[in-house]
């Protein structure tokens, strides 16, 4: 396609900005690493709730959805609608405990709950898989999506977007700390937003597809409209419905979505102001992030359908496509170039931004647990802020690298989706416990995550009669009874470790009744609000739907519904 002299504009406007925060934040972020991964610990919740669904908001995500929607239709996505029920977990349980434990990263926390070489050790580890290892495939699942989203949009190398795209990330995020990732974030996330609806909008009116009516009704898509899989067929509602609300949500460990609240979203909290901020920033988070965001893919989605009904037809739209990336989820990108010059600009200018700020987010992430819980911690316990600081920095341009050169290797979005599912499969369930049961220890841990990644690589490289989501389900309840088994071999934590871990989260529930400390009233009550929270924030994702599908009487019940729901949870808030 042709970009005009103002879609470039547009584009460089972007970019200039982002650097010029960068520059801006960089006064503060040096100082030590409390400014530099924690923004101070003084960001209010509005600013941190937007930043958590940018960083959700990759180039991948609506690749991700546009896959699953024609394969499988809309009801596909459940996949990781369920994990809306481990983000209200979070919100109305895991935040407050978040808060309480005072840590930098959330793999400090293992050596406030643990005690020994086990903790230290399992600290260290974690440190190094889950900044290094674990975050360069997600910056290689979202490098991909920007080389196709290049090389289809932009008509130029994959190679050569990631190069611009990868630099300017690296200045900013690495000058100006966690504080200018959030704060270009915020403008990344309404840059994005204003493309994708606007993009819904023509797309739905192009000649090609007739206006809304016409799609809803058109032959390629009347199938694929159901939010809920066919019940009266196994094969389909199992996998799509019962495994993610059952299994999945609690079983995986996955970005933005980690049982118990960790990874960018623990980050993001320990950052907040207070424990009311935290709290107000998480509901934020889950709310935008299932409720307000996905309809304008899933309708870009369902266009597609029409205008490039299979693969050969996007192959012959787009013939130097490499072979080894062309998948249903390029069926995105390929519908933007249908785009009029200027929304075209706007359009690759949110999906830009859209990959710098998932990759700005990791980049910070990783650079905090490797500075924190490795080099400070086992390396050099003696080192200045700056030299911290200097050493995030480093770190962050060799991540950054090496997301973008896996990048280069991976072929779908999907691919890497459930690969991340299964790599964290069934270690879920300890990070949710671990709260609120004194006998998971740190060797609970350490077993879990070994079973989880040998039953992985078994699953993923040896076993090639299982489908993907059987193999998330027998992955979890195999590394489920492994480390449950684990927990009552091994030794327990010793008292003091465990009295104090008390004393200072204060956590409660008939799981530390061995202490003296059951107090129930918080998880009731938590409990509580985080179904109400599911029912609000499903409502609204359904009523903007079923909006959408012309039901306006179920879509209007749905709201009430909703904003029912929301009255019961801030009535008497705390």
């Amino acid at each position: 396609m042709n970009f005009s002299v103002l879609d470039w504009i547009i584009i460089a406007i972007y970019l200039l900005i982002s650097l010029v925060i960068g520059v801006w934040s960089s006064r503060g972020a040096i100082k030590d690493t409390q400014n530099y991964f924690l923004a101070g610990r003084n960001m209010p919740w509005w600013l941190l709730g937007i930043s958590m669904v940018a960083t959700t908001f990759s180039t991948d995500t609506p690749n991700l959805v546009t896959d699953l929607v024609r394969q499988n239709g809309v009801s596909a996505n459940w996949a990781w609608w369920s994990f809306l029920i481990t983000g209200m977990l979070t919100v109305f349980i895991y935040a407050k405990l978040w808060r309480r434990s005072g840590v930098i990263t959330d793999i400090e926390f293992y050596e406030l709950r643990y005690g020994g070489n086990p903790a230290a050790f399992l600290r260290g580890f974690r440190a190094l898989y889950l900044g290094l290892v674990f975050n360069v495939l997600i910056m290689g699942s979202v490098s991909l999506a920007a080389v196709k989203f290049g090389e289809i949009v932009l008509n130029i190398p994959g190679w050569l977007t990631l190069l611009v795209a990868c630099s300017i990330t690296m200045i900013y995020s690495t000058m100006g700390g966690l504080k200018a990732v959030i704060i270009t974030d915020c403008i990344q996330f309404f840059l994005a937003m204003i493309g994708s609806v606007w993009a819904m909008f023509f797309i739905i009116n192009l000649p090609e597809i007739g206006g809304l009516d016409n799609l809803l009704n058109h032959e390629n898509v009347y199938d694929k409209l159901s939010i809920l899989p066919d019940f009266s067929d196994p094969d389909i509602w199992v996998p799509l419905l019962l495994v993610p609300l059952c299994i999945q949500w609690w079983a995986s460990y996955y970005p933005g979505s980690e049982p118990g609240g960790g990874g960018y979203i623990a980050q993001r909290m320990f950052s907040a102001k207070n424990e009311s901020h935290a709290i107000k920033a998480t509901f934020l988070f889950n709310l935008a992030h299932y409720a307000l965001r996905p309809w304008p893919w899933i309708m870009i989605a369902l266009s597609s359908l029409i205008i490039f009904p299979d693969l050969n037809d996007i192959k012959n739209a787009f013939p130097d496509l490499s072979q080894n990336k062309l998948g249903h989820d390029v069926a995105y990108p390929a519908m933007l170039t249908l785009l009029p010059n200027g929304l075209i600009g706007l359009v690759c200018a949110s999906m830009i931004a859209a990959f710098m700020s998932t990759i700005s987010t990791q980049v910070n992430l990783g650079a905090s647990y490797f500075v924190n819980d490795f080099y400070k911690r086992f390396f050099k316990k003696n080192s200045s802020q700056l030299e911290l600081v200097r050493v995030g920095r480093i770190f962050s341009i060799f991540s950054i690298i090496a997301g973008s050169f896996l990048g280069l290797f991976l072929t779908s979005a999907s691919q890497a989706f459930s690969l991340l599912l299964l790599l964290g499969s069934g270690t879920g369930a300890i990070y949710i416990l671990r709260w609120f049961w004194w006998r998971i220890n740190a060797y609970s841990e350490i077993i879990a995550m070994i079973s989880s990644l040998l039953i992985s690589i078994y699953l993923t490289f040896f076993d090639t009669y299982l489908f993907d989501w059987q193999k998330i389900v027998v992955g979890a309840i195999l590394t489920t009874i492994i480390w449950i088994l684990a927990t009552y071999i091994t030794p327990a934590e010793k008292h003091q470790i465990l009295n104090n871990f008390i004393l200072k989260v204060n956590p409660g529930g008939p799981g530390w009744s061995k202490f003296g400390n059951n107090s129930s009233s918080f998880l009731k009550t938590g409990l509580f609000r985080m179904c109400l929270g599911i029912v609000v924030i499903y409502s609204v994702l359904f009523s903007i739907g079923n909006l959408l599908y012309s039901n306006y009487l179920l879509s209007l019940i749905l709201i009430i519904l909703s904003i029912f729901s929301f009255w019961f949870i801030i009535k008497d808030f705390d």
